[in-house]
């Protein structure tokens, strides 16, 4: 693949993560309500450390994470279908991981995962420290896993 950029996200990437956010096929049948009517807003942008990671040569948009910062935790992360198993997750992960450290985020970040994601933060250097039980409309419970800094 392309060189990939990671860059903070500004409020012209509101609506495209949004698409990818809906598009992603990770999220169909069971796993649809998790996502259902969510929108990326230009307010959540500014509030929350969010950075996308770009292909160099066109600026196509292949994944992204949002960090809430109090308390540190990894509220969204998404990689276009197609960026799938080409390093685009890892590089997040790593940038994730460096920017909380530069944030001075020295207790953690908090992973309430996707639950076909699991295995992949697990890789990542994650540890599972428990269960978040199931809400509405959110019928079945989330690992929950943490990335000590």
């Amino acid at each position: 693949m392309n060189q990939i950029l990671i860059r903070p996200a500004g409020a012209a990437d509101a609506d495209p993560l949004t698409t990818l956010v809906r598009d992603c096929s990770a999220y169909r049948g069971a796993y649809a309500p998790m996502i259902a009517g969510y929108r990326v807003t230009p307010e959540y942008l500014a509030r929350h450390e969010v950075h996308v990671a770009v292909r160099a040569a066109d600026s196509r948009l292949l994944g992204f994470y949002a960090l809430v910062t109090e308390p540190a935790e990894l509220d969204l992360m998404f990689v276009a279908d197609e960026a799938q198993g080409l390093g685009v997750g890892r590089r997040l992960v790593a940038h994730l991981l460096d920017r909380a450290r530069a944030l001075g985020l020295g207790g953690g970040i908090r992973v309430v995962s996707h639950p076909p994601a699991e295995a992949f933060y697990l890789r990542m250097g994650a540890e599972r420290v428990g269960t978040f039980p199931a809400r509405p409309p959110i019928d079945w419970d989330r690992p929950e896993l943490r990335f000590v800094l």
